[in-house]
């Protein structure tokens, strides 16, 4: 039984005890080899001629073994596994990381200066206006019914009374009630227009005396009033959804402005059947005010629907085409040269 030492590359007949040493070199011998060599005998010596160092080459490795690179000195230190604690649980979302800080300087630098008044007051001054021009509406028409009565039958002193003081009293709140929606109104439409022009990067060409002139002035603002609302919706790229509000707005506006005129004109009537008309006329005039006013409403909430900083128009991802044709890939090569392999 043959073993090859690893270090001087002797081969040494072990005969049948295999052996771990080489006994000229002290090195590791390495398994035995499957046949002898037949230059070895049971009577032959023990010691092998060998060549000299100098000439001296690697052994090759039997079958089944092969050279492994050890890094000299001690291994090197195992890593430090850091001991983890409990898993974190929360009883409600953490919203660390939800809040916006902004630095407050540079908000209102960077925010208009909106002086307007808030849309949950424009909402309850309207309701307010449109409740005041309806219960107008009922009293004048509570009056009529009492002169149709009154032509047949004498009334009570204390009821012809209140009926003259409610129409007075109606009137003036429903007076005060629509100044009222109009200069919150007009407050929110500058505010409106000042924030439009701001986040576009300008001021409003239009000044704030000019804008009020031309929502206040009576029939001057039937024509004004409308363009500006009109300008603001094409600043704010949504005219096209609030065409017909402004439309209906406006006419109902021109029909409840021509009533109410002529209710005032026909005011001064000292008869009987004169009263009664205008009795009517009032009537006609409160509730064509609070359809305005209601369609006023309806124009100021599609403007609210979209806050000046979002933007109109929604993007979203769409799926290929895979029935489109192929665009024509750039050529690589220079005009002149041949194509690439």
């Amino acid at each position: 039984m043959i073993q090859v030492c690893s270090q001087c590359g002797t081969r040494w007949n072990v005969r049948e005890r295999q052996r771990v040493w080489c006994p000229r070199c002290h090195g590791a011998l390495l398994a035995p080899l499957p046949e002898a060599d037949p230059r070895w005998s049971a009577h032959g010596s023990t010691q092998v001629p060998t060549a000299p160092v100098r000439q001296r080459t690697v052994p090759r490795l039997p079958p089944g073994y092969r050279w492994i690179a050890v890094r000299p000195g001690a291994p090197p230190p195992r890593p430090r596994r850091w001991t983890l604690g409990p898993t974190p649980r929360y009883t409600v979302i953490p919203r660390w990381g939800l809040a916006d800080r902004v630095d407050q300087a540079a908000a209102k630098q960077a925010s208009p200066e909106r002086q307007g008044p808030l849309a949950a007051t424009v909402r309850a001054t309207l309701f307010t206006a449109v409740v005041v021009l309806g219960i107008a509406a009922l009293v004048h028409f509570v009056r009529y019914v009492l002169l149709i009565i009154n032509r047949s039958t004498l009334l009570n002193p204390v009821v012809a009374i209140a009926a003259a003081w409610l129409g007075v009293v109606a009137s003036l709140a429903a007076i005060a009630a629509v100044i009222t929606c109009a200069v919150v109104l007009i407050r929110w439409l500058i505010a409106r227009r000042a924030a439009a022009f701001t986040h576009l990067g300008g001021p409003d060409p239009r000044p704030n005396w000019a804008l009020w002139a031309g929502c206040l002035v009576p029939l001057v603002n039937l024509a004004w009033a409308p363009v500006y609302v009109i300008e603001l919706a094409t600043l704010e790229d949504h005219y096209a959804r609030l065409r017909q509000p402004i439309r209906v707005w406006w006419i109902v506006w021109i029909c409840s402005t021509a009533i109410s005129v002529f209710a005032t004109a026909t005011s001064s009537a000292q008869n009987a059947q004169g009263i009664a008309n205008n009795t009517v006329t009032m009537v006609l005039a409160y509730l064509l005010a609070a359809a305005a006013v209601a369609a006023a409403a309806r124009v100021f909430e599609g403007f609210e629907r979209k806050p000046v900083e979002r933007p109109a128009h929604r993007w979203v991802v769409v799926a290929e085409d895979r029935h489109a044709a192929p665009t024509p890939a750039a050529a690589v090569e220079l005009q002149g040269q041949e194509p690439a392999a």
